[in-house]
């Protein structure tokens, strides 16, 4: 290990992990992932108290480079990588590799998204680490999985939504397929890694053995679209299996601003006719279920547009109050100061050594006895890499 990489006098101090403890603490998870995936999926093990530490290459995990507004730092990467301690490893290199051994002799859990082809080259297959640690939960990020015709395949986000037919379905019909933006493939992907390494040390509690874990972008793009991916005996292959449910619920312009309306349940189509003041569509038999709404929404949308006119999105979300699931369309920068954001405790505020103080997303789950201690801000590279070199043999405890 490289124990001057970025070395500084902070190397030697970990963040403060201020708070109680997690369901997680006391693990130690090695995170060798880059990009989405398998690092925000390190950072869910983090925020439930995991020590994660994040091992980059010399030239860093990938997502650093991305384009960002910040000039200090990759929005991105800041964004996905939070409460983790950077090092820097060169796996090629004898010395670090050893490094990496001796880490993992002390690891609980160890995530990486290398194509299946890498590993063994580079000496951390799961058949090659178990014999150093019998008690590691594996767990591999992959575009496709291992194995298959397509297992060798560099898989992003995007290439999955487009391949498994999210794409073509988010377009309009007859028109061409459009891209779902916010990377919802690898974010439920990071959630499937979360959840499978929750469930394998689950498992090595009462077993006392480790187990490879295997995540894909294809299994998590395809777990999204369970209720698509029925197909009955003797349907035909053309067979609607969009679950939109036609032109009343969904995003509606107002006097100013757009609102999102969900009136599926009679109760709830009652409530909204009532409010926009058209009573009696409620009581109308063409319209007295969803199904026979989307076949009659040509005649339903456009009162409803006219209705939906005479106040903006915000009135309108006011005077539905309770009554009728509704949101106005906001801005990702309303959400910092949202009442319900905030009285969640979903907000923090981060200090980073290049960018400074800046708020960013924590806890998404709330653990009522255990809920973790505070998140820190994402690393830079190698930022511990001296800290972590030093510690080793010495029980390094990130909730102290």
């Amino acid at each position: 290990m490289n124990a001057n990489a970025n070395a500084n006098a902070n190397d030697l101090v970990l963040p403060s992990r201020t708070g109680p403890k997690g369901p997680l603490s006391g693990l130690r998870v090695l995170d060798l992932s880059a990009y989405i995936a398998g690092p925000y999926g390190c950072s869910l093990l983090a925020d439930q108290g995991a020590e994660v530490i994040k091992i980059e290459p010399p030239t860093g995990d990938n997502l650093r480079k991305y384009p960002s507004t910040l000039e200090a730092e990759s929005r991105a990467f800041i964004g996905v990588n939070r409460s983790k301690l950077g090092v820097v490893l060169d796996l090629k290199a004898p010395d670090d590799h050893a490094a990496l051994m001796a880490l993992v002799r002390t690891a609980d859990v160890l995530v990486h998204n290398f194509r299946p082809t890498v590993p063994p080259r580079l000496g951390i297959a799961y058949e090659q680490l178990k014999v150093v640690n019998p008690r590691l939960i594996y767990c591999s990020v992959t575009g496709y999985g291992e194995t298959g015709p397509m297992k060798d395949k560099a898989g992003y986000d995007q290439v999955l939504q487009t391949m498994t037919g999210m794409c073509a379905l988010q377009g309009k019909r007859g028109e061409p397929p459009e891209i779902l933006y916010g990377s919802v493939v690898d974010y439920y992907a990071a959630a499937l890694v979360a959840g499978g390494v929750a469930s394998a040390l689950y498992e090595r509690e009462k077993s006392g053995q480790g187990q490879f874990v295997g995540v894909s972008l294809l299994r998590a793009a395809l777990t999204m679209q369970s209720a698509r991916m029925v197909w009955a005996e003797g349907e035909p292959r053309e067979v609607g299996r969009d679950m939109r449910s036609g032109g009343i619920t969904g995003i509606h312009p107002t006097k100013e601003g757009h609102i999102y309306i969900s009136a599926n349940t009679p109760h709830f189509w009652k409530a909204l006719c009532d409010r926009v003041g058209l009573p009696e569509l409620a009581v109308d038999e063409r319209y007295d279920s969803v199904r026979k709404r989307a076949q009659h929404f040509t005649e339903i949308v456009p009162k409803l547009h006219r209705a939906l006119a005479a106040r903006t999105a915000l009135e309108w979300e006011d005077h539905f109050g309770e009554a009728v699931p509704c949101a106005a369309a906001r801005t990702v920068e309303d959400m910092f100061d949202n009442e319900q954001v905030l009285a969640e405790d979903m907000v923090a505020s981060f200090d980073h050594p290049t960018l400074g103080s800046y708020r960013g997303f924590t806890r998404p789950i709330k653990f009522g006895r255990t809920p973790g201690p505070r998140p820190f801000a994402a690393p830079t590279l190698g930022q511990h890499t001296a800290m972590v070199a030093a510690s080793q043999g010495q029980g390094c405890d990130a909730d102290a």
